[in-house]
């Protein structure tokens, strides 16, 4: 990497090397918890506003539920049942600045079938939900990018997906709402927090609180938190950051913030439900044509007996999902059982004409949304709407939530945690773009002119178009100043070798595991889930951040395991077996005892393929 670039946004190994060294010796105004999508809005949110920032993430950024959503930025059209108007609103609000203004590179307007069995009832009735979807939508769509509903007759349902079994369905209703990139999206978010002047690291857990007054031993009173104690996970050096104010949004761990508050823990409770999704190849589904109005297929929303299920059009995949179940498990690597790829099978094949069938599989991922806990049992019918506590002074903690509101759930805790510091100014996010989208309006149709400049094929320039932005062209810098880097990745295709650089120098990537699953979406759209390409691009990671032989290949042995353990768990019969053979393969990332157990930091060398978890004590993401 060029020394004398000056791009803030940039999150190269020197710059994670430059952030540590900073921390050591800052008190930070806030200090954010958790490098998913809520807390890479709250760090920026914060950094927005003038304060000084610090983001700490165990893992990889968005390495949790923020890369394992069904990749929709919706409303939630099923919680129109459940009268839960103001979260609809609210959601829709989000999803037109996401659209028009946050991130149009990476959220698009995605149409859905509403498939009709019954011709009568069902039209009347989901027709006027789905109108009030509009009508609570249209108020913050000033260009409105989202067209509005359609009813469709039985042939032109047909017409517009030939799949579906004619003798089930009676006809649909089209609506729209927006697709997203999760991982890339919560990449976007931490960059732009970056750009601002937050310190953002990965591979950096959190152990424990400091306390006002702490002695070390970790103090379990209503004293204030004023800092955090990190394992650095990259080399096994532990360090405290101090901070004014800390907002802790981890997520489906945020119960582990009682752990280590003790007496002071709040009254607040997060359950986990687990949900699977499967890609499935185009051909697979018999979906229609391109809709003329976006460019892009219909999607269907299907009703379960307990849920409701989509078929989403994903590049040259479908993505079908979602299961809504409880999960009480490993909360780092959540499995998917047999059992739940069984499921999304039979849900899917009632209203097909061809079924799908296991052997047409590509990916399968699993996620878990956090549920503020409430009196119903089924976790379908718990809360998606967010809660912000602060339990003792200088902690917050929000929770709950769905990825479209996230910088509401941002904004809301930032609000809290700077309460008692003066002059600060109200959140500005609301109309702020990501890295990617300052010049969207002025890239998006110019790939064939990108293209002609560095000698890469038009079409692989739109697809980076539509992960990067009017960033492309630093992709395209470094393909055009190496044919290596110009040249697709084997097994991979859509994906050039010069994002596998570009992960390093500019987007935080640290194992090859954050490249295949996050920086790119190769595990999930191949069906040898990344193994074919794991040797190039780990010898292309390698090269920037200096990786001898014998750690290329140990790299390369991590991400083999924990695609075989995926196997292995897809193929048990329920959760706990296929919990216990997906931790059959250990975290890349060096595992660190948690505060108060006695334990001491891991050394950060990468423990052998072979080796089990075993123990599944660990810190806070």
């Amino acid at each position: 990497m060029d020394p004398a670039n000056t791009d803030r946004t940039q999150l190269s190994p020197a710059r994670r090397r430059a952030d540590r060294a900073r921390l050591a010796d800052e008190v930070v105004d806030v200090l954010v918890i958790g490098g998913g999508v809520t807390g890479a809005g709250a760090a920026l949110d914060a950094a927005s506003r003038g304060l000084t920032v610090a983001l700490l993430e165990a893992r990889d950024f968005a390495a949790g539920t923020s890369s394992r959503s069904s990749k929709l930025i919706h409303g939630g059209l099923r919680y129109l049942e459940q009268f839960a108007f103001p979260l609809v609103r609210e959601a829709l609000h989000e999803r037109a600045r996401l659209v028009q203004t946050i991130a149009p590179h990476l959220v698009r307007p995605l149409p859905f079938l509403l498939p009709l069995t019954s011709p009568v009832w069902q039209r009347a009735y989901f027709g006027a939900g789905v109108a009030l979807y509009d009508v609570l939508g249209a108020a913050f769509t000033r260009r409105r990018p989202i067209p509005r509903h359609r009813h469709l007759s039985r042939s032109a349902t047909l017409e517009a997906f030939p799949g579906l079994r004619r003798d089930v369905v009676h006809g649909a209703i089209r609506y729209w709402d927006a697709q997203v990139d999760d991982a890339r999206h919560t990449l976007a978010v931490v960059r732009t927090a970056a750009g601002h002047g937050a310190r953002v690291l990965s591979s950096a857990r959190v152990t424990g609180l400091l306390r006002d007054g702490d002695d070390g031993d970790g103090g379990r009173d209503m004293a204030a938190v004023v800092g955090v104690r990190v394992a650095d996970l990259t080399d096994g050096s532990s360090f405290t950051v101090r901070a004014r104010s800390v907002v802790a949004a981890t997520g489906v761990w945020s119960d582990d913030i009682g752990t280590m508050l003790g007496d002071s823990a709040p009254n607040l409770t997060v359950r986990a439900s687990k949900g699977v999704h499967l890609v499935v190849p185009r051909s697979a589904i018999d979906g229609g044509s391109l809709v003329a109005a976006g460019g892009t297929p219909d999607g269907l929303i299907l009703r379960t007996p307990t849920s409701v299920l989509f078929v989403i059009p994903w590049g040259d995949e479908w993505i079908v999902g979602t299961t809504d179940t409880p999960w009480k498990l490993d909360r780092d690597h959540p499995a998917a059982s047999s059992a739940d790829i069984a499921y999304l099978l039979d849900q899917v094949n009632r209203v097909l004409t061809r079924p799908v069938t296991s052997d047409q599989i590509l990916g399968v991922y699993a996620g878990l949304r956090p549920l503020l806990a409430g009196e119903s049992d089924e976790t379908s019918r718990l809360s998606r709407e967010h809660a912000v506590v602060t339990p003792v002074p200088g902690l917050v903690l929000v929770a709950g939530g769905k990825y479209t509101t996230y910088r509401v759930m941002a904004k809301d805790a930032v609000d809290a945690a700077v309460a008692g510091l003066p002059g600060v100014p109200a959140s500005r996010t609301e109309e702020l773009p990501l890295v990617g989208a300052h010049r969207w309006a002025e890239v998006r149709g110019s790939a064939a002119t990108l293209a002609a400049g560095v000698g890469v094929p038009e079409d692989a320039v739109q697809r980076l178009l539509g992960r990067h932005g009017d960033r492309t062209a630093d992709v395209l810098a470094l393909a055009a100043g190496n044919p290596e880097l110009a040249r697709p990745l084997a097994g991979a295709p859509d994906y050039l070798a010069a994002e596998v650089v570009h992960a390093v120098i500019a987007e935080g990537a640290l194992h090859l595991d954050d490249v295949l699953t996050r920086r790119t979406r190769i595990s999930i759209e191949t069906a040898h889930r990344g193994v074919d390409s794991a040797v190039q691009v780990a010898e292309l990671m390698g090269r920037e951040l200096g990786w001898d032989e014998e750690r290329t290949e140990r790299e390369v042995a991590h991400y083999t395991a924990r695609v075989d353990a995926e196997r292995e768990s897809q193929r048990m019969p329920d959760d706990r077996t296929a919990d216990a053979a997906r931790l059959g393969a250990p975290d890349v990332r060096a595992g660190v005892a948690p505060a108060g157990s006695g334990g001491t930091p891991a050394t950060g060398g990468l423990r052998s393929a072979g080796e089990r978890s075993g123990s599944r004590t660990r810190g806070l993401a």
